[in-house]
């Protein structure tokens, strides 16, 4: 990789944190701009437990990673399992078939084209940057390669745990950075014991209610922790007292 992209690039993420500790939604901003994209997220994934979105740009990125939590599905997913996803248009007939949930989900957002980059260091999978555009389109060269230049940057500051600690200054960050559905691991944890199972099929089913009955994995997450819904061995799943 050419080192004048590296250092101009680093140069338009120092700009956007305007003299303070460069951070992961800086690095989401420049990569907007570098790529011609609307939104962007960073998703962290780690073993068996639920993925962690760390910044979303807006309200729009926030829903669409939060649609991939509780559908297991859509091009941050298959990105993390394997390279790079670039989708230019949802719409086109095999996104349909691939994703049949996420991809109409994703163009009633108003989303049209989605460039997931997995966040690596050698063959090591910490997560993924999901880039999001209104219009339907590729990545020019240039932007693609601009773009995986700022993942390797994201990736690089979440492996800092001091930074990951620090607390984003007031008024920054649109969406919340750090985990933002706990409950899910609760959930998931309190399942694990009543059901015997790992936390990975605990998951599952949690997924697959939360997308039988229409609703968002956080908030059947948030019903098995109040103890107003659990579910059996036997495949039941009953309210709580």
């Amino acid at each position: 990789m050419n080192a004048d992209r590296r250092m101009r690039l680093w140069s338009l993420v120092v700009e956007h944190a305007q003299g303070g500790p460069v951070a992961v939604e800086h690095v989401c901003t420049a990569v907007r701009s570098a790529a011609g994209v609307d939104r962007a997220a960073v998703a962290v994934v780690l073993s068996a437990t639920p993925r962690e979105t760390m910044y979303a740009s807006d309200r729009v990125a926030s829903e669409l990673e939060e649609l991939a939590l509780t559908l297991g599905e859509g091009p941050c997913v298959d990105a993390f399992a394997g390279g790079p996803v670039l989708v230019a248009d949802l719409r086109a007939s095999e996104c349909l078939a691939r994703w049949p949930v996420f991809a109409p989900a994703a163009v009633r957002c108003g989303v049209h084209a989605v460039f997931a980059l997995p966040l690596q260091v050698g063959g090591i999978r910490l997560g993924v940057m999901d880039l999001y555009r209104a219009r339907p389109g590729d990545l020019d060269r240039e932007q693609l390669a601009d773009a995986l230049v700022l993942a390797d940057t994201a990736c690089a500051l979440l492996l800092d745990a001091a930074r990951l600690d620090r607390p984003a200054r007031d008024g920054r960050s649109p969406e919340q950075a750090g985990p933002q559905h706990p409950e899910v691991h609760q959930a998931t944890g309190m399942m694990t014991v009543q059901l015997g199972v790992s936390a990975a099929v605990a998951l599952i089913r949690l997924r697959a209610y939360a997308y039988a009955h229409d609703r968002r994995l956080r908030e059947v997450a948030g019903d098995v922790v109040a103890r107003r819904l659990r579910f059996d061995s036997d495949g039941a799943d009953r309210g709580g007292k």
